[in-house]
């Protein structure tokens, strides 16, 4: 879809990529121990508090609206997108609700679908080799995760992209050139929308370093995100897009980055 162009864009697409919130496992290390899924934990409630206040920051500063999530089918993510969404689509305005309140929500307002293309890394750079299952079953019940998500809000006419999680032991290589192409093949298939994309820490961190020429990214906090923007252009009924462009806001979004050869050395 990409192309060069010399006339006006009809409009700019934006998608942002984030990160899951806080996982269980990073603060209670002997939830692994008894868990029958340790290879996906779930999120304590710091991060659906994270998650919540994070989607009011996107309804309030992002400057455009989101109408369309897909999430990676990790539980982490799945609650992530859930508290996001709700803040999103919230109708009430409490300025003092928090995550797990009771919120009222227009469910028109944007449409979820999980995607396997945005899953974790599928390797041991990320899930241990005694965490990962044994037998090969990574026991995802798509079902039950979109019933997670607030009710009225899940599209199931969407078509994904992966049909099912990559293979274990997937090359890292791999891994991070699913995460950019991942990006590229959902605006493509929704060129008129502003899309979400909520992932993992190196999901984002590819997100960034692919489309910031020379940045090397060395953190991403938890629920920290990358806006990304490019120009779409109409020639007759059908659209194409130009090239993709991060925009950094210092201090702001969570991804700490390293451009060499350069004065730049940010938090964004």
């Amino acid at each position: 879809m990409d192309s060069t162009h010399d006339q006006t864009p009809e409009f700019y697409q934006n998608v942002v990529v984030m990160r899951h919130g806080d996982r269980i496992d990073n603060f209670e290390p002997l939830w692994v121990s008894t868990a029958t899924q340790p290879w996906d934990p779930p999120l304590v409630q710091q991060g659906r508090v994270r998650a919540f206040s994070t989607g009011r920051k996107f309804r309030d500063n992002l400057g455009f609206p989101l109408h369309r999530v897909f999430v990676s089918p990790f539980l982490r993510c799945v609650q992530t997108a859930a508290e996001v969404v709700t803040a999103l689509s919230a109708v009430d305005d409490d300025p003092n609700a928090l995550a797990g309140d009771a919120v009222s929500i227009d469910p028109s307002k944007l449409k979820v679908s999980v995607e396997y293309g945005l899953c974790e890394m599928m390797s041991r750079e990320a899930i241990r080799l005694d965490v990962a299952p044994k037998d090969g079953n990574w026991g995802f019940d798509i079902s039950e995760r979109e019933a997670m998500l607030p009710a009225g809000t899940v599209d199931y006419n969407v078509e994904r992209v992966y049909k099912e999680l990559p293979q274990w032991e997937e090359p890292v290589l791999s891994t991070k050139a699913r995460y950019e192409q991942i990006v590229k093949d959902l605006a493509d298939k929704h060129p008129t929308e502003n899309l979400l994309l909520v992932t993992h820490g190196e999901g984002v961190g590819v997100a960034l370093s692919s489309f910031k020429k020379g940045a090397t990214v060395y953190e991403v906090d938890y629920c920290g995100y990358v806006e990304l923007k490019r120009p779409i252009f109409k020639k007759d009924q059908s659209f194409t897009a130009g090239e993709f462009e991060a925009l950094t806001h210092t201090g702001q979004t969570g991804v700490s980055y390293f451009i060499p050869n350069s004065l730049s050395n940010d938090t964004s």
